[in-house]
């Protein structure tokens, strides 16, 4: 199966990495493709990758998995999308995530791409991506300067095939960074195995180690999972912060179940968040890790009793090693 990295020339941070990537050995013009805006997106080949690159924004193209299979007839196996980040800190970053809205209602609109209650299957690779892109921007003098981190699940565009993003934060200055843009195709180079060797991150290799990080509550860059997906071994599937699980207060009604009068879309972005990731690593234990610091008596009850109705282990950090 391909693996479709895809870029837009209208982002910077997205633009820099594409043509650090492509100009190492190995690629060749491939065919185009339509766009959504009525343009032609270009294609690159290597080996089983397939680098595609248009000019809009990076969230605006939906489906390009099953439009890049119903084109050439060439099966996607995942999907990796270069992209900029931004913060209202402005610190430089580099980061890595899941994609989905899965917490938006029907009636909503997602203000960065993909379709309310949407998660898309989270890429095997974003643990183990996470952990090498530290080493690598540590090996090329990034850090101190730039932070490394995971960020929460949000935004599009829709995908079908596992998927990830990787991107480099956070002001125009950075996005343009050539030395940010190199370690990011370092990151592909090597995680894909086109530098010859067996790549980074593939589930079906794993051997024994089959725990996978669910993250639920805390902040946008999720630092108390972060904390244990830091360490080898650990996988991790989607990531939901605070804002991804709204919850109306019951006001302290009783009942016997303290999920039950709970509203707002918290279940359904769980439910949903943790089926895709159940899909994404066949045979793997997925263990629901909950950040206790970041949430209230009443709405900590009832995410432990709805994760218990829906036969979803929860565990403590030393339960993933």
């Amino acid at each position: 199966m391909a693996t479709l990295v895809v870029a837009t020339t209208a982002d910077p941070a997205s633009a820099g990495p594409a043509s650090a990537l492509l100009a190492m050995p190995g690629w060749h013009p491939g065919p185009s493709l339509a766009g959504g805006d009525g343009g032609s997106i270009a294609s690159y080949a290597n080996g089983g990758v397939r680098l595609l690159q248009h000019g809009i924004s990076i969230v605006a193209e939906d489906d390009l998995d099953r439009r890049w299979e119903a084109a050439t007839g060439e099966a996607v196996g995942e999907v990796i999308f270069l992209s900029k980040h931004t913060a209202v800190t402005n610190r430089p970053a580099l980061t890595v995530h899941p994609i989905g809205v899965p917490h938006l209602r029907e009636d909503e609109v997602p203000p960065q791409g993909g379709r309310p209650g949407w998660a898309g299957l989270p890429n095997p690779r974003i643990a183990p991506w996470f952990r090498r892109l530290k080493k690598i921007a540590q090996e090329h003098g990034l850090i101190p300067e730039f932070e490394v981190t995971l960020e929460a699940t949000h935004h599009g565009p829709v995908v079908s095939t596992p998927t990830m993003f990787v991107e480099i934060g956070s002001t125009e200055e950075h996005w343009r960074r050539q030395d940010a843009a190199q370690v990011v195709a370092l990151l592909l180079w090597e995680g894909l195995g086109l530098d010859g060797g067996d790549g980074i991150g593939q589930w079906d290799r794993c051997g024994e180690r089959k725990k996978v990080l669910l993250g639920i509550g805390g902040g946008h860059y999720v630092p108390r999972h972060m904390d244990i997906v830091v360490k080898d071994g650990v996988w991790v599937g989607h990531l939901l912060s605070g804002y991804s699980l709204p919850m109306e207060d019951p006001k302290q009604q009783k009942t016997d179940n303290p999920a039950n009068g709970v509203g707002g879309t918290w279940k359904q972005a769980i439910k949903t968040s943790f089926e895709v990731t159940k899909a994404a690593f066949p045979g793997g234990e997925i263990i629901a890790h909950l950040d206790h610091k970041s949430f209230k008596g009443w709405q900590k009850n009832a995410i432990t009793s709805f994760l218990a109705e829906e036969n979803v282990q929860v565990g403590k950090p030393a339960d993933f090693f």
